[in-house]
């Protein structure tokens, strides 16, 4: 493959996206790193709602973090709860105004109306490739992965007694394993 048509074809998707959280941060006065940071922990569970999980996802210094989250939270979009069992740690939880914010930009048009055009193979095919992708490019990058909690390798479905996650060793719900976890690992690991 030609990597200067494939970075092309990532860089031309990108800006695509990046132009739309731009003119969509310019309503609400907030930055594109604000709006996907938003985003970000409306999407993530309670192993990644924190400022170091923040800073990991974005690959962001924990300066840059603090000033993005410290937006955030004076707009009323995100509140801090202390964690119950680590004292040091603040969980970040996006508020009912940054729900209404999130579904009023995200996901992007551009990216309902692309997808709209392709049939549910392809969707699905293309999906995937752009995840092994990422988590191809992490890798490479020695970032860590994040997922999506279902697919992690230590998710289990116990059935009757519940899905459990093998690495926390804690029971998790069903809206859990739909979430972004920055413990994840791939099943083939």
């Amino acid at each position: 493959m030609n990597a200067e048509l494939f970075y092309d074809y990532i860089e031309r998707i990108s800006c695509f996206f990046r132009s739309e959280i731009r003119l969509a941060g310019i309503e609400y006065d907030l930055h594109p790193i604000q709006l996907n940071a938003l985003y970000f922990l409306n999407r993530c569970n309670r192993y990644s709602d924190t400022h170091q999980g923040v800073s990991e996802y974005f690959g962001l210094t924990k300066g840059t973090v603090s000033q993005t989250l410290k937006t955030l939270e004076n707009k009323g979009l995100i509140t801090k709860e202390q964690d119950k069992q680590d004292g040091r740690v603040f969980h970040l939880k996006v508020t009912e105004e940054g729900e209404k914010l999130i579904e009023s930009f995200l996901p992007t048009q551009t990216g309902k109306r692309a997808l709209k055009t392709l049939d549910d193979e392809t969707q699905t095919q293309l999906v995937e490739s752009l995840r092994q992708l990422l988590q191809s490019m992490q890798k490479s990058n020695e970032m860590k992965l994040f997922g999506i909690c279902r697919t992690c390798r230590f998710n289990q479905n116990r059935g009757k007694a519940g899905i459990f996650c093998e690495l926390t060793q804690e029971s998790l719900s069903r809206t859990d394993i739909g979430l972004i976890c920055r413990e994840y690992e791939c099943q083939e690991a």
